[in-house]
């Protein structure tokens, strides 16, 4: 089959690559020259520990996929390094407690350490925390690497093209017509938009059931020593549905969030990239139309909260940065996909998990549609 992709993030370029091994002949258009969106904006975190028990397998399989994508393809960075989430409080140790006894905490590589465990798995963390919850499932990539790298490692299938600074003005039948005049005719088309729900993909699909997020994040200089593994703290249970039950409802209950992380919606995430620097974060905001500042209060309290966690001063902070994600209304939907007509699909609203399940998504769009 001929198939024609409109958007170049990681959704769109992870539908290229299944495309791409089934066969098939693939153009795909980004309107930049290069990805700018979310999928550039992000941790680079494959995330198996917080997904809900709907989307365990998906993110499984999802890591599976991009191990095989990282053996082949060196320049995406695939790092297995797993994730401690690291724990101040007795409640927040209870949460930890609760989800390393369920049924599913092994499928998650959930395991409770102890500060000196903790310490012997990744020396960096000197600070001060009563526990972490060890994930040996979690893993990285590079965010900002990995998609020109897939994208020469698929040009050299001789079945692909892709063309930059190129957007999509129509869609009839299976033909695409771009902003420099051209038609890009196939079989299929997949309209990837990320967070452009408006313009094209309002026309052909109408108001969807996805909503914009926002965030913000930062990263330093090189901290001069490995973090052996990702980070997150005890209110990452607040916002991914795993934690879900009565431990983390009695921490909720119980011990509110610093007054900063309540007002912006905060968890700390924080991973080392591949050059030294961490990427810390997050912010998120719901509500449109989305302040065009970046404020500085997140910044100055995630600072602290890794310092006290690394017993150390951070490097400087290099880059400040905010972005927005496209999320389906409907958690229980791993993604928005939708029929717009014969052969043509839009595939949006992954939410945060759009890194994480990217491959696993694409594998079943080609499935659903017959690829």
């Amino acid at each position: 089959m001929r198939v024609t992709i409109v958007g170049g993030g990681v959704l769109g370029t992870a539908h290229a690559w299944e495309a791409v091994e089934r066969g098939h002949t693939v153009v795909q258009l980004e309107r930049e020259v290069e990805a700018r969106g979310a999928t550039v904006r992000n941790f680079g975190l494959v995330w198996v520990s917080g997904r809900a028990e709907c989307e365990l397998d998906a993110a499984l399989r999802a890591r599976e996929l991009w191990e095989k994508i990282g053996e082949r393809v060196p320049g995406v960075g695939f790092r297995p390094a797993g994730s401690l989430t690291l724990l101040r409080t007795a409640r927040e140790v209870a949460v930890a407690e609760d989800v390393s006894r369920r049924p599913d905490a092994a499928r998650r590589g959930f395991r409770l350490l102890a500060p000196t465990e903790v310490r012997a798995l990744n020396p960096a963390l000197r600070g001060n925390f009563l526990a972490g919850l060890h994930c040996s499932r979690d893993a990285a990539v590079e965010s900002r690497q990995a998609l020109p790298a897939i994208r020469a490692h698929l040009k050299n299938s001789g079945r692909y093209l892709f063309f930059p600074g190129t957007e999509a003005r129509s869609v009839e039948r299976h033909v695409v017509r771009d902003d420099h005049g051209r038609r890009h005719e196939g079989d299929v088309v997949l309209l990837c938009p990320g967070a452009a729900h408006g313009g094209l993909t309002r026309e052909l699909a109408g108001d969807l059931p996805v909503r914009r997020v926002r965030l913000q994040m930062m990263q330093t200089e090189p901290l001069g020593e490995p973090l052996s593994t990702a980070i997150a703290d005890g209110d990452s249970f607040r916002y991914y549905p795993a934690f879900a039950g009565t431990a983390l409802n009695r921490l909720r209950d119980n011990e509110p969030q610093h007054p900063i992380a309540e007002a912006d919606r905060m968890q700390l995430l924080c991973v080392q990239r591949l050059h030294g620097g961490l990427t810390i974060g997050d912010t998120h905001e719901y509500t449109e139309p989305f302040d065009f500042d970046v404020h500085e209060a997140p910044y100055s309290y995630l600072v602290g909260l890794v310092e006290e966690l690394l017993g150390r001063r951070l490097p400087p902070v290099r880059h400040r940065w905010a972005g927005v994600y496209s999320q389906c209304v409907d958690r229980n939907e791993l993604v928005c996909r939708r029929a717009i007509g014969d052969g043509n699909w839009v595939i949006t609203g992954p939410g945060g998990r759009g890194m994480t399940l990217a491959p696993a998504i694409a594998e079943h769009t080609a499935e659903l549609i017959g690829l």
